[in-house]
């Protein structure tokens, strides 16, 4: 065989697959509507040509190793049926907050509160975006675009270019309650894509909440940045539904002595990942990402992915990556983790752990703890494991005369405690333990 056949043989089934693959691409961008004009085209327009480059993720790439890209490349999800009777009351109801309600991905002004708010400034991105001249303009699709490097983050960027709606906020004080944005689902087969910008100016303070329902899949996008002193804590509790597909990214620049705390409550679903970028950029910050996640196979499958960058780029930074996973019945759960200190990060402390709690044979966790350092000074550790419930302890309860189902959620919230210890606000802590407990009681019982 001559070197120009065999030369044909080895490039035609490359040039096939990406044929393929950008017909793929092609084939979602084709089922949006993408915006146009406004502060973010520019914006937009890089991201859509970032994202041509790169194509949609496949199960080779090396961070989707562990997750089907799939379900989320297809042009459209697959309808979910609506839950009518939601078995709690909506979390945080009872607390005085600004309630912003988003209904399938747009925000609903009627069900939501005046956005006003001393010390606050809030706007919405499809109300924002019609004019040219806005603080936004330098944030939206910025760290983002940052966050691409060194991993490629393909749907981030698919949510730059399309998203139509989100909630645009720039702190200026320290709010006197905290702003609480509620999602909703009504359309069985939503596809929703929105993107929230936090802006956050020096000294000031901010504690953002999320709940609800998030259509039948989702792509989400946070682009926070803090500022010398600022601190923000951001609290997610949003209910996945048993067939529900999404993907949320946290991209955060954390400044000078400036303090990030994020932590996530994350229960049911079939398949949802996280993934947070994190970039600590000025001297004695601190950024703290934590999750509590609870899977049961037995409503349906269960996947469950946190991947996390935390990047340390000034001196005395402070990190922390907290996971709680509990699976049972075949769920899965996945953590990537990384730690980059860069060189001249002297002093840093960071710190990961994930761990698993396997309530039978048939579940499984999968980590990936990683930690490239390039400075000399710090104090870097991670650690994993995987394990079942303390049969001694077990056993303990039960001759106190503990019941067997009751003994185990008792074990289970304990297991539990160090991620829900990231939450500083007590009375929020409080809520979300007793969200925990209801639901572990539930599935205890079935």
């Amino acid at each position: 065989m001559s070197e120009a056949a065999v030369k044909t043989k080895d490039v035609t089934p490359q040039v096939s697959g990406a044929v393929k693959a950008a017909d793929a691409l092609q084939a979602r961008l084709d089922a949006l509507t993408l915006p146009k004009g406004g502060f973010s085209a520019a914006a937009r327009a890089d991201a859509l040509a970032r994202l041509r480059e790169m194509g949609l993720p496949g199960p080779r790439d090396e961070y989707w190793r562990y997750t089907d890209p799939r379900p989320f490349n297809a042009p459209d999800p697959q309808p979910i049926p609506i839950e009518r009777n939601a078995p709690d009351s909506p979390l945080f109801s009872d607390l005085d907050r600004l309630k912003l309600v988003f209904v399938d991905g747009a925000f609903d002004a009627a069900a939501s509160d005046e956005l006003a708010l001393e010390g606050i400034e809030i706007q919405t991105l499809a109300q924002a975006d019609r004019s040219g001249d806005h603080w936004a303009a330098d944030l939206y699709g910025v760290l983002e675009a940052a966050g691409q490097k060194p991993v490629k983050r393909p749907f981030a960027a698919l949510n730059t270019a399309s998203a139509t709606d989100g909630i645009l906020i720039r702190v200026t004080g320290k709010p006197a309650k905290p702003v609480h944005i509620i999602h909703r689902r009504v359309a069985e087969d939503a596809d929703v894509a929105w993107h929230h910008l936090i802006r956050l100016e020096p000294d000031t303070e901010l504690t953002l909440l999320e709940t609800g329902m998030v259509g039948a899949r989702s792509n989400a996008v946070i682009e926070a940045d803090l500022a010398k002193g600022a601190r923000l804590h951001h609290i997610t509790a949003k209910r996945a539904g048993h067939q529900k597909l999404g993907l949320s990214h946290l991209f955060a620049r954390v400044d000078a002595e400036a303090e990030l705390k994020a932590f996530n409550l994350s229960v049911n679903g079939t398949l949802m990942r996280y993934e947070s970028v994190i970039d600590i950029v000025g001297d004695d910050a601190v950024a703290h990402i934590a999750a509590a996640v609870l899977g049961d196979g037995n409503v349906g499958p269960f996947h469950h992915d946190d991947t996390v960058f935390m990047t340390h780029a000034a001196e005395r930074g402070e990190s922390r990556q907290v996971f709680k996973k509990v699976l049972k019945n075949g769920a899965e759960g996945v953590f990537q983790g990384k730690i980059l200190v860069k060189p001249g990060a002297q002093k840093t402390d960071g710190y990961q752990i994930s761990q698993a709690l396997l309530l039978d044979e048939r579940s499984q966790f999968l980590a990936k703890p990683e930690l490239e350092i390039y400075a000399d000074d710090v104090k870097c550790s991670h650690g994993s494991t995987t394990g079942a419930i303390d049969e001694e302890a077990l056993f303990y309860l039960r001759t106190r005369g503990v019941p067997y189902d009751r003994a185990v959620v008792f074990l289970v919230l304990s297991f539990l405690a160090d991620a829900l210890a990231e939450i500083e606000d007590e009375e929020l802590r409080g809520q979300i333990n007793d969200r925990l407990e209801a639901w572990l009681t539930r599935r205890a019982q079935q």
